[in-house]
């Protein structure tokens, strides 16, 4: 008897920490670009984010490429014409909510635009610019 209240007491005790684990991995925008902000060591520059998004850094695509030059309405990949979702958090509630998500894409877009991961910096100003978009 006391192994199954045991089994019963743990289950909850793991169905709770799963819960508070889903709520810790949900974020604002503004807590993303604090941490960003923060890993830099500097506060975030809206205008260099602008800059990064629309150049192509001497590669074949920029971010507005796929993502449109002001990202508030719905872009396609240049490769494969999938469509994508806006990008700037005021039109779009889900972008940069998921801590792990925002860093996947920032990875990987960036590899695509600058060849290399984006720095904490480079990351903070982007989001800077984006959040700065308003409806």
């Amino acid at each position: 008897m006391k192994s199954s209240t045991f089994h019963f007491s743990l289950a909850a005790v793991l169905a709770a920490a799963a819960a508070c684990v889903s709520v810790a991995r949900a974020a604002e925008p503004a807590q993303l670009l604090a941490g960003y902000s923060a890993q830099a060591g500097a506060a975030a520059a809206a205008q260099r984010g602008r800059q990064l998004f629309a150049s192509r850094h001497g590669r074949e695509w920029s971010c507005a490429s796929c993502h449109g030059a002001v990202p508030t309405q719905a872009g396609k990949h240049a490769s494969t014409g999938k469509p994508i979702a806006a990008l700037a958090p005021a039109f779009n509630p889900e972008r940069f909510t998921d801590p792990a998500k925002a860093d996947k894409w920032f990875r990987r877009n960036c590899r695509d635009v600058l060849g290399r991961e984006c720095s904490a910096a480079e990351k903070a100003d982007v989001l800077a610019w984006l959040m700065s978009l308003r409806p």
